[in-house]
């Protein structure tokens, strides 16, 4: 029996990290919540959420219709810094989950079914002149986004485009036949930010080595963190790692003696 304890900013990220590990989809696994998500102000007595995800057992027997409920309204709100003091940004609330339908009682398109959600979150922030440029390569749906409100669906260091990213990748994989990774972009921003990120690297490699003291960056997600892992790979004068626990987990960049 396959199964895995994941934690995540939510209770919904927990389980759709937990569900790319199995690679597995919402319907084939069984999800017990060992411990809600709690927000902290200010940074203090924030608590990740906590699930267990057991891959189900396979049994032949007739299928039972499920019901589909109805997604439930997404509130999106974004934070700006006013102080010096960096406040990380929640900006989707909740999702409800949705029950899953077996391939017999629904056939839907993941490519469809994501662009109409995407569309939805963004008429919840006031975004009307959005454009989605689609493509699916292998099991990647890829979305190019314009808008003349870019920087609202980017949100500050890409913290709204993450979140609209992963409640997206959570509802399609809701009645996909297999998992599906979802990536979004907005008007190139990843490309943008990685090099951001690399040039970023290399700085703080540079400043540790001069110090001689280890660089702890701010916290990131783990995509991010893997482009300075590998921006890094190559020198030999430096380590890199992970520490803390999510949504806090950031990258130290440590000087070899």
């Amino acid at each position: 029996m396959k199964q895995i304890t994941q934690t995540g900013a939510s209770t919904e990220e927990a389980i759709s990290l937990a569900l790319q590990k199995l690679g597995t989809t919402r319907a084939q696994v069984e999800v017990e919540v060992l411990q809600e998500a709690k927000k902290g102000f200010l940074g203090f007595g924030t608590r990740p959420a906590e699930v267990r995800v057991t891959v189900k057992e396979v049994k032949i027997e007739q299928p039972t219709a499920s019901k589909l409920e109805e997604e439930k309204e997404v509130t999106v709100e974004e934070h700006e810094a006013t102080e010096a003091l960096s406040i990380q940004q929640d900006v989707i609330e909740k999702v409800d989950e949705v029950e899953s339908l077996t391939t017999e009682e629904v056939k839907v398109d993941p490519m469809q079914v994501a662009k109409d959600y995407v569309n939805s979150i963004a008429k919840e922030m006031g975004i009307e002149d959005l454009k989605i440029h689609s493509k699916t390569e292998g099991k990647n749906l890829l979305l190019k986004l314009e808008s003349e409100k870019a920087a609202l669906l980017i949100g500050k260091r890409g913290s709204t485009l993450n979140s609209i990213q992963q409640l997206t990748q959570l509802v399609v994989n809701k009645s996909a036949k297999s998992f599906l990774l979802v990536k979004l972009d907005v008007e190139d921003y990843r490309e943008r930010r990685q090099a951001s990120l690399e040039q970023l690297a290399e700085r703080m490699a540079d400043r540790a080595v001069r110090t001689g003291q280890k660089v702890s960056l701010e916290p990131m997600p783990s995509y991010e963190r893997k482009v300075i892992h590998n921006a890094l790979a190559n020198r030999i004068d430096i380590e890199t790692y992970s520490e803390g626990v999510e949504p806090n987990r950031h990258l130290v960049i440590e000087p070899l003696k």
